[in-house]
């Protein structure tokens, strides 16, 4: 898969050694470019604003400022960029910070290289990849809510913004496919997290396919 434009890759990682062969990687696929590397937290957030990434591998755990803490501040100053978290730890409570803090995607270190390449275009078009392992822990974070009806409040458009969520879309494609604004998709997005106590989209989505939220 080509593209006319490579996707602009930053690896976030306190090992030299895994960002060695991460940037090997990325040699191997025309589409996507190494424009930067960080040892630490505070390291990626700087040079994010120097190298101006559309997608950073995150690391979580790393000594100082971890990777959740990197990844929200990154969302935060450097909305446009997406992160894929990639680490060798599954716990649950990991795989949650990392999506609430606003992790686009959640994968585990032994992914292959192919999958890996995917998971970035995925993200870089603003849609999700989880291990298998991540979309189990919030199964279960979404089955030990407290006993409420879930959902109850959405509106005949939000579950319609919803079912096109789950389908893998961003802001944008809602917006066409419904023929409403970006600003008014977005707005219904808000208001789906609001609604469902969910702080992302992933989880948003988690949430709609345990709890059968759409058709």
């Amino acid at each position: 898969m080509k593209q006319t434009t490579s996707i602009r890759v930053m690896l976030v990682d306190d090992h030299a050694v895994v960002r060695s062969g991460l940037a090997a990687f990325l040699l191997a696929f025309d589409d996507l470019e190494l424009v930067g590397e960080a040892g630490d937290g505070e390291e990626a957030i700087r040079l994010c604003g120097q190298t101006t990434p559309d997608v950073v591998l995150m690391d979580l755990v790393m000594p100082g400022l971890d990777g959740a803490e990197t990844t929200r501040a990154i969302r935060q100053q450097y909305p446009r960029v997406q992160v894929v978290a990639l680490t060798s730890f599954r716990e649950e409570g990991l795989v949650q910070r990392a999506l609430q803090a606003g992790a686009i995607s959640y994968l585990l270190k032994n992914v292959s290289a192919d999958e890996l390449a995917t998971a970035i275009r995925a993200a870089h078009a603003g849609q999700s990849t989880l291990a298998p392992e991540a979309v189990q822990a919030l199964v279960h974070a979404a089955a030990s809510l407290p006993l409420r009806k879930i959902g109850q409040d959405l509106t005949n458009r939000e579950r319609e913004v919803l079912a096109l969520m789950v389908a893998g879309l961003n802001n944008r494609q809602i917006a066409e496919r419904l023929v409403i604004s970006p600003s008014t998709a977005k707005f219904h997005v808000s208001s789906i997290l609001s609604k469902l106590g969910v702080a992302s989209r992933t989880e948003a989505v988690a949430l709609a396919v345990q709890h059968q939220l759409i058709p």
